[in-house]
Order: structure tokens, then sequence, then C-alpha cells
């Protein structure tokens, strides 16, 4: 096989890139390789040698612990518990947070093998057992094995004095009822809350 056809091999096994998306980047690559492949060979080298997981919550940094973990402006009492680094970045993109995280590193799947054991599971109880922890926030997907990895997560949590809350689910800001689909319509009518009466 070709150095080319190595690449799109490579970049064909990346999430959510087939065969024909990873033929597009290589051509793109080509046809700008003075500009983007000296500038990517770079990235990639800082990211090997630089990135590191963060030993207390499993995000990634240039610095372990990571900077959102050193950050004394952070509300250490409250952890968001999530599935993956992409997930945190989420939360973080929208400011809405002001506490610390644990990343999981995936969810629990029978069929794929992954027990609890593959999970960080066992570092978050010790979190909950040494540290002044008061809430744990479930911010697992809505996915069927994010539903039960956070119920696994809430039962293992309930033995310590700890709130334990998760993210609300349901009909999102300006979205239109004829446009969701089951399962969005059914955690909104399950998750529905009091409205209070201003008057």
């Amino acid at each position: 096989m070709s150095s080319l056809g190595e690449l799109i091999n490579l970049f064909s096994k990346f999430p959510s890139l087939g065969p024909r998306s990873a033929r597009r980047i290589v051509l793109y690559l080509l046809k700008n390789k003075d500009k983007i492949i000296p500038s990517l060979i770079t990235s990639m080298e800082q990211l090997r040698t630089e990135l590191s997981f963060c030993e207390k919550c499993g995000n990634v940094d240039i610095v372990n612990p990571c900077s959102i973990c050193m950050d004394e402006k952070r509300n250490n009492g409250k952890i968001c518990v999530v599935e993956d680094i992409g997930d945190l970045w989420a939360i973080e993109k929208s400011k809405a947070f002001d506490g610390t995280y644990h990343v999981l590193g995936g969810v629990l799947s029978a069929m794929d093998g992954v027990g609890p054991e593959q999970l960080n599971l066992s570092s978050l109880l010790r979190k909950l057992k040494f540290g002044d922890v008061q809430e744990v926030i479930i911010a697992t997907n809505a996915t069927t094995e994010g539903q039960i990895t956070g119920q696994y997560i809430v039962d293992n949590c309930s033995k310590f004095k700890v709130l334990i809350t998760k993210l609300a689910q349901g009909i999102p800001i300006g979205g239109e009822l004829d446009l969701l689909d089951y399962n969005t319509m059914s955690a909104a009518f399950t998750s529905r809350a009091q409205i209070k009466n201003s008057i």
C-alpha cells in the first residue's frame, strides 16, 4: 500500500469518518500541503509530548492537574460527571457550570464489554469518601448506555452524604414540538416541573 493509501486508511479509522471522508481530507491536505502539513505536524508533536490526562478529573491539558482543577474560583464542592472530554468541553463552552468535573472515559456497555472496571469510577468514589463534595451532577448522555451508567453512579454514590442531581432533559429552548423525536418528547413529559404562580 502506498503512503497515500496508508494515510487514507488511517483517517478512515477516526470516529464519524469513513473511506470517502478520509479521501477528501487527504486530498485537501495535498492541495494545501505547504500551508497545512507543517502546522499539522507541529500540533501533532505537541499533542504527543505536551498533553496529558489530569490525575484529578480525567481532562486533558498541558498541566497536571489541569487548569480547571487548579482554578481557585471553581466550586470544588460540585462535581459534574461526564462520559468523555468532548462533553466537558461542551459544558465549559456554555459557561453554565462553575464546579469541577469527573470524566468517566466512556459508558457501561455489556455489548462492547465495558464494565465498571474499564471506566474511571473508583476515583470518583474516593473523591466522595475523602473529599468535601456536596453535589454530584450526572451529565451522561440521554442514550440507553448513558442512562444505565448514570443510574449505576447514583446507586454507588447514594451511601455518601451528597446531593445527587442530573441534568434536565426534554424540549430545548427554541424547539418546536412537531420537530421533536419520541424520546425527547417523552423525557420532557417525565421531567416536567410545577410552574409557580408569580402573583
